[in-house]
């Protein structure tokens, strides 16, 4: 490897969780702990690497304007931002779900302009404008099973893991949108100035990965 420097944006919680054996594959380790740090910006075993923590959300606008070399985001997170600016090399297979439009059953079957609650608002009217369907849209940043339940909302899109908070409030899965996991991406230019230290970090965590996927 080169003595490149790189930086990597991850969230807290489950993808930091989940991307740290992948990373340990890949020889790097934190030297600090983001639950118990005041630091920003995260040391690891190797001097030339650092490690950002952020807001899940903020993953692909650091990594595309160069404030991050490299970044992992979950493919809802970047259909979001619509992936302007870097590259999506590599699938990790960690914080697997899907995205669904859910709600009580039939309540997409209304003749009317439905309205959708979420905090996915690009990619519900990418959804709906593939069916040629208009839809009012209900921007939310939480407790989405509430929205159907009082009135504000026909339906929702939202994660769906287990489906298990779903059945509790009498929703259902209405409609698949997308299959949801985290992903490597890229800064573009780091890509080009920093080749050969960034490609030899996707090898590795590459190989990581396939070793960590049970064979079918």
């Amino acid at each position: 490897m080169s003595n490149a420097s790189l930086t990597i944006a991850l969230s807290k919680g489950r993808i930091y969780k989940d991307t740290l054996p992948l990373l340990a594959a890949a020889g790097i380790t934190p030297v600090d702990d983001p639950e118990t740090s005041r630091k920003l910006i995260l040391d690891t075993n190797l001097p030339e690497v650092k490690l950002v923590v952020i807001r899940a959300a903020d993953v692909p606008t650091y990594v595309q304007y160069g404030a991050a070399d490299l970044g992992v985001s979950g493919k809802d997170v970047l259909m979001e931002h619509g992936g302007e600016g870097i590259y999506e090399p590599l699938d990790l297979r960690i914080a697997c779900c899907r995205l669904m439009v859910a709600g009580r059953p039939g309540a997409t079957e209304t003749a009317g302009r439905l309205r959708v609650a979420t905090k996915f608002v690009n990619t519900t009217r990418h959804h709906y404008a593939a069916q040629g369907r208009q839809v009012e849209i209900i921007k939310l940043y939480g407790s989405m099973e509430l929205a159907p339940i009082v009135g504000l909302s026909d339906c929702i899109v939202d994660l769906v893991d287990t489906g298990n908070t779903l059945r509790a409030n009498g929703l259902e899965p209405l409609e698949h949108i997308a299959d949801i996991s985290a992903r490597l991406v890229v800064n573009k230019a780091s890509m080009k100035m920093k080749s050969a230290r960034v490609k030899d970090l996707i090898r590795l965590l590459g190989e990581a990965v396939e070793r960590a996927t049970p064979n079918p």
